[in-house]
């Protein structure tokens, strides 16, 4: 007999401790936390699970217990930075997507987009530039960043598509181009050059990506 069906025939319900769940979500803040500061400060490549472990205050088991082995570690920090969220979130699901498709105006659109892309790149960017290093040795993080340029790529061509919708966008563009124009400038290789090296301030990103992209884009 299985153990379900044991638990309904004698009356008893499956254990459920709601102070383990926050102790389990409190254990894998820690040590994404731990890996984020250690993959950005020195490398993915020179960090090991055990120092994250350390930093965690953590055993190397329960590392790999709550996210997983280092591949593992670097896509949930990449994931969870892209959706702002504990979890990856599919791009359509996002709060600014939807925002997005309800904006009547590709002004807006474009708005909408130039502020999400920096508030995600507050957070990505670091963390991307951990991967980009690791993926010059590691083929795990190499597909990683295939993988995850590859889908803002189609992203972006949805995005395109949006926006000629509204039937703003010029003519001599094709959609394809308009995707590759914004997935170029809302790359975290950007974002590096303009804040962290030329000292913008994430409000002077957001307002320059939201003009440039409507003087470059849209018709009028």
């Amino acid at each position: 007999m299985k153990d379900d069906v044991k638990d309904q025939s004698s009356g008893r319900r499956p254990y459920h401790s709601p102070r383990r769940g926050e102790q389990a979500i409190a254990t894998r803040h820690a040590v994404l936390a731990a890996a984020t500061e250690l993959f950005v400060a020195n490398g993915y490549s020179a960090t090991t699970v055990v120092e994250i472990a350390t930093r965690a205050r953590v055993s190397v088991d329960t590392v790999y217990a709550s996210v997983g082995r280092k591949p593992a570690l670097l896509r949930e920090l990449v994931e969870t930075a892209i959706s702002g969220t504990e979890q990856a979130i599919p791009a359509e699901q996002r709060t600014y997507v939807i925002r997005i498709r309800a904006a009547s105006s590709a002004g807006d659109k474009i708005a909408i987009y130039a502020q999400a892309i920096t508030g995600i790149q507050q957070r990505l960017a670091p963390v991307f530039l951990a991967l980009r290093d690791a993926a010059t040795t590691d083929q795990e993080c190499a597909s990683l960043m295939a993988e995850i340029a590859k889908r803002r790529a189609t992203n972006m061509r949805t995005f395109a598509a949006d926006l000629r919708a509204t039937g703003e966008l010029r003519d001599d563009l094709s959609d394809d181009q308009v995707a590759d124009i914004i997935w170029s400038m809302n790359a975290a290789e950007y974002w590096v050059l303009l804040v962290r090296d030329r000292g913008w301030t994430p409000a002077q990103f957001a307002a320059w990506l939201t003009d440039a992209w409507t003087r470059l884009l849209l018709a009028r």
